[in-house]
């Protein structure tokens, strides 16, 4: 990663995606940072078969932004920024936009990943693309299995040519 400062942010309401991006921020040197809803969800709210659920609720409002926990310190330090979230109807949560539009990405690499039981990024980098400033180095999102190795993501982190 020649030197760069990175930060692997990350939304995970099971913890595969949380177990990824651990095991990514490892692999290539970077810091932690979790994606925290500032109202935790509960099971209830991730039933994406009740169209009343908080997700589906969510997902179904495009403009819709859950407020997050708490915020990065000090974004301007980084120059990477890997961003990992579930894929929820073919989708990044909502809650990921809201991080993205929270910081100024001007100059900075930003690599999004996601977590998914099968469901490819379906319009995801379109939709996140546009949440960050125009002059971000964009990577296309990667998909990555529940059981993705720390040597598997150090060979992706290093073939990124950051």
């Amino acid at each position: 990663m020649n030197g760069s400062k990175i930060l692997v942010a990350y939304f995970s309401c099971s913890g595969v995606t949380a177990r990824a991006a651990q095991k990514l921020a490892k692999a290539c040197g970077g810091e932690l940072f979790e994606i925290a809803p500032a109202k935790p969800y509960i099971a209830a709210d991730l039933d994406w078969t009740n169209r009343s659920s908080r997700s589906s609720r969510e997902m179904a409002d495009e403009a819709c932004r859950p407020a997050i926990a708490r915020s990065v310190k000090d974004m301007s330090g980084y120059s990477v920024v890997f961003v990992g979230f579930p894929i929820w109807w073919y989708v990044a949560p909502r809650i990921v936009q809201t991080f993205l539009e929270s910081y100024d990405f001007s100059g900075k690499t930003v690599v999004p990943f996601f977590t998914s039981g099968g469901s490819g990024a379906g319009n995801t980098d379109a939709v996140l693309h546009k949440s960050c400033s125009p002059s971000v180095d964009w990577r296309r999102s990667k998909r990555l299995s529940g059981d993705v190795t720390e040597s598997e993501l150090k060979e992706w982190a290093d073939s990124l040519r950051i």
